[in-house]
């Protein structure tokens, strides 16, 4: 499941890079499109501070809500997809999470 909704996060940002910030997206293509999975508490208010502390930073963001197909409800809000952005910034950001 948890990889899945990743899989969402990735997918839902780059339709929005291609749409809104195409250099970007084909810079982190040509570096190879690196991500790092990081867990939070699962608090919704977590994603809205992390989604508001990227805006304030220049991160694109893209939140991933859940189908309500299997065991989550339609509609919950699982994923956060931040990038890309240069270590400093994202550290800026999520320098609290721990990895996945």
């Amino acid at each position: 499941k948890i990889a899945a909704q990743c899989g969402h996060a990735v997918y839902g940002l780059t339709k929005k890079l291609r749409k809104k910030h195409l250099a970007l997206l084909q810079q982190w293509e040509a570096c190879g499109q690196p991500k790092i999975a990081l867990k939070g508490d699962g608090g919704v208010s977590q994603l809205k501070a992390l989604m508001e502390a990227a805006a304030e930073a220049n991160i694109p963001v893209h939140v991933v809500c859940d189908a309500g197909r299997t065991q989550i409800a339609a509609g919950s809000q699982t994923v956060l997809a931040l990038g890309p952005a240069g270590k400093t910034a994202l550290d800026k950001v999520t320098g609290h999470l721990k990895l996945l």
